[in-house]
């Protein structure tokens, strides 16, 4: 028996720190939690969403730019390229921050089996 009391408070480690898809002047925005459920989460997902959705419609608009019967002017070529690097920065970000929530395969036994991953109760379990 441990002469400490309880605490309802998670362990440090165990609470979630999540990259957010946005940040101000360049820098970094990170959200501890100790649940991927709750508004602010919701809110980055949503985020994250539209930013791969607008970078998809960026990538579609920029593409004719380039093919090779096409003749753009250099300014018009710099406005693509520009909202590319800004799409692909933004994507990259996400991805970042969605491998950072991904379960730790280097953790799993011998067998194949994860020490601390989802089980078969898990809803976010795909049963692999």
């Amino acid at each position: 028996m441990s002469s400490q009391p309880e605490s309802s408070q998670p362990e440090p480690d165990s609470r979630l720190l999540r990259l957010l898809p946005w940040g101000e002047e360049g820098k970094r925005a990170y959200l501890l939690t100790d649940s991927s459920g709750t508004w602010l989460s919701r809110l980055a997902d949503r985020a994250e969403a539209e930013q791969i959705e607008t970078a998809n419609m960026i990538l579609s608009l920029t593409k004719p730019l380039v093919e090779d019967e096409t003749k753009h002017s250099v300014p018009e070529l710099r406005w693509a390229a520009r909202r590319l690097i800004a799409a692909l920065t933004d994507v990259l970000t996400v991805a970042e921050s969605r491998g950072h929530r991904i379960h730790d395969y280097r953790a799993e036994t011998d067998d194949g089996q994860s020490s601390d991953g989802p089980t078969d109760d898990d809803p976010s379990s795909d049963g692999h």
